[in-house]
């Protein structure tokens, strides 16, 4: 009967249950520090899983079967079984499922930490819908913590929030909703402590966190998503632990050279004009006669035209004659250069007949590549769950960048605008609808590239993708997107920042000074330098039509003050590139809000750590001439750079900074490198 599901047992083993009831079997595994969840259809196919990887190693590039044991430490709880109920203790916890209708609940000693919704939390039958679903109970003034690059404060309960990825040139950071990630995992703090749930899964849907209300249940959050089997992670531990342990689940973090730390430089302007050749060497020697030193160098998609459309792998030689000549040139000077790269080939492509001929686009059931409109043309997305799409990706990468001398890849504009049911996808011989997996194939192409660029000879590439999944980190950096040019907008900039840093980021920065928009005034473009001198990534990158790019000489009278933040960024260098490197060991993020070392602390936070011994200050008020901030308890002193003043940590101090200065920075007191 629909609404009443009484689960009887399938199959029993130290570490794994499994109930079933009405064509539907669900799965318990006992996971060190983990609850792993599965609802599976009978008769249905579970999708691979190519975000979790507990052994530290990469998934295999076809993908890992989403119940695999391998690689987890696992525990066998004692059981006890009941006519209508379940009880076991399991990571610290006391749990009960209710046979009728599988509820769970996690209490400690504090009270309730975790538990399914009261009346029916799964769609058993249809009754709540399409696809999957999962609601789960929710406590008045809970935090939740994370989902990639959603806008909008830290703290994002009581919000509502699509399931997917889109192309968001432009967004407003106080509310865009879908951006470039998708990432279906958060951390919920509640009067009994702090869990994770991460949902195993790349299909479009949407997770509600409070907004939703129902009269005939109680208070709840709920996520939908279109995929028909459900896979999840409870997660638990402090939300400090329960971070570093979703980041370990989803695999290694890719290594990033010290020269992607230094500035780098990116501008439409350069390579949609006719001479992009000698615009970017200027670019080199700007950089010398400024005093500025630079790691890189973005190049946008102008260097692939041909007339007014972009095709990528096509060199144009009339704006570029040479191109190893021109990445030697740049290489002479210290710097790398990252071509942009789309997985989408516009029907006017030269390669396009051949590709769709060996059908290696993303296809209708007949065969003929399905087509979506893309940067002023109709274009058909390469298909990289078909192995010999991806091979072709790699080679093309190989030959035609890589052995040309550009070994890091910026991989852009992949998130797969497909929408409809139609359209399927190789999946690596199991055809499947693309739409079921849209963000996959941003990892895949990302990782196609690492590898081409690891064959063509680089130890340590430097890859970047815009689109990112859980588990992306193994293999691409990434950014926030094209974002707006307002002193809001940078504000919300950082909220973005730091929730990205709270959903297993860890390389990421703004567009600094804005994407889109007007040109930034002179102060906001200040504050946005002393901003992003404590970020990973500290690139300056723009389109704007009809203005100058932003760049670091915007303002040629402000140079003096401009110079002396950029020499602070290149003395931080080595000690961002270290705490990187403890980051892929620890799994602890590398910047991040104050809360995650001092509960408690103001979630919304301006200041914020910039590795585990800088508090970074920055100012994001227009108008504003001084910074207050409570330092932490969490070190006896601080010191106030460029006064060596010694503060108190719980202490509130008010410090003079105007545009022009240096930013506000408190290091700990005691053996700090910088």
């Amino acid at each position: 009967m629909k609404f009443s599901h009484q689960f009887t047992e399938k199959s029993s083993a130290p570490s794994t249950l499994e109930y079933g009831c009405d064509g539907v079997t669900m799965r318990l595994d006992f996971l060190k520090y983990m609850l792993r969840v599965a609802l599976i259809r009978d008769g249905s196919t579970l999708l691979p899983t190519w975000s979790v990887s507990p052994a530290g190693t990469l998934c295999p590039v076809e993908g890992r079967p989403k119940l695999s044991l391998e690689g987890f430490e696992t525990e066998c709880p004692a059981v006890t079984k009941a006519e209508n109920e379940l009880r076991f203790d399991h990571c610290g916890l006391s749990f009960t499922v209710e046979l009728r209708n599988f509820r769970i609940t996690a209490r400690n000693e504090k009270g309730i930490l975790y538990r399914d919704r009261d009346g029916l939390a799964y769609n058993f039958a249809g009754e709540l819908g399409d696809g999957s679903v999962h609601f789960t109970r929710r406590e008045e003034g809970e935090k939740i913590f994370g989902l990639g690059d959603k806008c909008g404060g830290v703290n994002k309960s009581l919000e509502s929030f699509a399931l997917g990825a889109g192309d968001s040139m432009g967004f407003r950071a106080s509310g865009s909703d879908p951006l470039y990630k998708q990432v279906p995992f958060y951390i919920c703090e509640n009067s009994a402590g702090s869990y994770g749930i991460y949902y195993d899964t790349y299909s479009n849907g949407r997770v509600d966190l409070g907004r939703e209300h129902d009269n005939y249940f109680e208070p709840f959050k709920s996520i939908r998503f279109e995929e028909e089997n459900l896979v999840f992670y409870l997660i638990f531990g402090t939300t400090a632990q329960i971070l570093r342990r979703f980041s370990a689940l989803c695999g290694p973090i890719l290594p990033v050279p010290e020269w992607a730390f230094r500035y780098c430089g990116s501008t439409m302007e350069y390579t949609d004009a006719p001479d992009t050749d000698r615009l970017l060497r200027g670019f080199a020697e700007k950089c010398r006669v400024s005093g500025i030193r630079a790691g890189g160098f973005y190049l946008s998609s102008g260097y692939t035209q041909i007339g007014d459309k972009r095709c990528v792998f096509h060199w144009n030689r009339d704006k570029i004659p040479s191109p190893r000549a021109l990445a030697e040139h740049f290489r002479s000077n210290g710097m790398e250069i990252l071509p942009n790269v789309k997985p989408a080939f516009l029907t006017g492509h030269p390669l396009y007949p051949q590709l769709a001929e060996r059908g290696l686009f993303l296809h209708y059931k007949n065969g003929s590549p399905a087509l979506f409109p893309f940067w002023g043309g109709m274009a058909s997305y390469l298909d990289f769950t078909n192995p010999e799409a991806y091979d072709f990706w790699k080679a093309q990468v190989r030959t035609v960048l890589a052995e040309n001398g550009y070994r890091n890849i910026w991989n852009d504009n992949n998130e797969y605008d497909v929408w409809d049911g139609e359209v399927y996808a190789n999946l690596f011989g199991n055809e499947t609808p693309a739409r079921l997996i849209r963000p996959l194939f941003s990892c895949l192409m990302s990782r196609a590239s690492l590898e081409a660029c690891r064959e063509a000879g680089e130890e340590a590439p430097f890859n970047v993708s815009r689109c990112a999944v859980a588990g992306t980190p193994s293999v691409a950096t990434t950014w926030t997107g094209d974002n707006l040019t307002s002193f809001p907008d940078l504000r919300y900039n950082h909220y973005q920042a730091m929730t990205m840093s709270l959903s297993g980021f860890y390389f990421f920065g703004p567009d600094i000074g804005g994407f889109a928009g007007p040109q930034p005034g002179r102060e906001l473009f200040l504050r946005w330098l002393q901003y992003g001198l404590f970020l990973p990534r500290f690139v300056l990158h723009s389109w704007k039509p009809g203005s100058p790019s932003t760049m670091p000489w915007l303002y040629p009278d402000l140079m003096p003050a401009v110079r002396r933040l950029f020499d602070l960024r290149e003395r931080l260098v080595p000690y961002l590139h270290r705490q990187m490197e403890k980051c892929t060991r620890t799994h602890d993020p590398l910047v991040f809000p104050v809360f995650l070392k001092e509960p408690g602390y103001d979630t919304e936070a301006d200041c914020f750590f910039c590795g585990d011994d800088i508090l970074a200050c920055p100012v994001f008020d227009e108008g504003a001439d001084s910074v207050t901030v409570k330092l932490p308890s969490c070190a006896d002193t601080w010191l106030l750079r460029g006064s060596g003043i010694a503060y108190t940590g719980g202490q509130t101090v008010t410090v003079p900074c105007l545009p022009e200065d240096e930013p506000v920075w408190f290091i700990r007191k005691g053996p700090v490198q910088l």
